[in-house]
């Protein structure tokens, strides 16, 4: 925490995913610095983007976890800020609402710093809790499979531009991704609230931008699930990526949910998701691949897929194809 600035301290507690009887909540102390999600200014995005990447965190703190019984739990923040609760807790779903949100307040366990602390110091936490209802889950990508941002273009530039000097509700949703997000969302019973998960390679810092995003494009709400700084530059060669690490703890959470992976046809998610079902066999129902443009890439993953029998596995240009996919193959109604 520096000592040369008033500015007030916050939490932003990310979307996560738990079950009845084990609470996975994860989040970050910062100070606010103001960052205006709404403003299209090229001088205020340059701005915003520094000050998410050169974010001043709230270091070896105790924050308190406070849930809607009035239970408590207490967590500490780390070197960077950071915060994991993993703890076994019962009747969680008792708490949650009908959509299987459990609602849950963090709040910094000593309100005397000295600072302001924004929101009066209780910071709204979001868990999911699939229903037993559901019929399945849905892991997706976001880069290029439901968010243009030109990942695989040259020296990957559109993905620069894009992230830094964009603002979230200027940014262009691939047309009809949140609608077919939408029915898988409902299912083939038009009301069964089946669990999205959203997997990124990118880092927390860009955590609320890309929940704005996902807001204002009307995506179903999910769990939102991304990675540290450190991880994308301190990675061993043998170390399976962030994204397939992901899925394979949502798995292992839900042992009897079978899952949908969506990705894009741009970088690695078809031997991601490849491996996924050869290691988690009979848990995937299918895998949809949004197609690029590019001629290389998709004609590796034709080549890849040519004799691949283990689970339904489509390659697709449109929303209105997957949508089309997904009712032959019931998964929607």
């Amino acid at each position: 925490m520096s000592i040369f600035t008033n500015d007030p301290l916050q939490i932003i507690v990310f979307q996560s995913y738990g079950t009845n009887n084990h609470f996975y909540a994860r989040g970050r102390a910062l100070e606010d610095e103001n960052i205006n999600l709404e403003s299209n200014n090229f001088f205020r995005l340059l701005i915003n983007t520094w000050k998410r990447f050169e974010s001043d965190e709230i270091k070896n703190t105790s924050l308190t976890i406070t849930f809607s019984n009035n239970f408590t739990i207490t967590t500490k923040t780390n070197e960077n800020g950071y915060f994991v609760v993993d703890e076994k807790i019962e009747g969680l779903s008792e708490l949650a609402n009908s959509e299987g949100w459990l609602h849950f307040t963090v709040s910094f366990t000593n309100e005397h710093v000295g600072r302001k602390i924004n929101l009066k110091n209780k910071f709204p936490g979001k868990l999911l809790i699939p229903k037993q209802t559901a019929e399945f889950g849905v892991a997706s990508d976001i880069d290029d499979t439901i968010l243009h941002t030109g990942v695989i273009s040259k020296l990957k530039w559109k993905l620069l531009i894009n992230t830094f000097f964009r603002a979230p509700f200027k940014r262009k949703a691939l047309k009809g991704s949140s609608d077919f997000y939408s029915l898988l969302h409902l299912g083939k019973s038009g009301k069964n609230a089946n669990p999205i998960f959203y997997v990124s390679h990118s880092p927390w810092n860009l955590y609320r931008y890309l929940d704005s995003f996902l807001q204002k494009n009307s995506f179903p709400k999910g769990a939102i699930l991304l990675r540290t700084m450190k991880s994308m530059f301190h990675k061993n060669k043998d170390e399976k990526p962030q994204k397939q690490k992901e899925i394979i703890n949502i798995l292992k959470t839900y042992p009897t949910l079978p899952f949908i992976l969506i990705g894009d046809a741009g970088e690695h998610d078809a031997d991601i998701y490849m491996e996924i079902v050869k290691n988690h066999p009979e848990r995937i129902k299918a895998i949809f691949l949004r197609s690029v443009k590019s001629e290389r890439r998709i004609s590796r993953i034709k080549t890849l897929i040519e004799n691949y029998t283990e689970v339904p596995f489509f390659i697709v240009d449109s929303s209105e194809e997957a949508i089309q996919i997904a009712k032959t193959h019931h998964f929607i109604a």
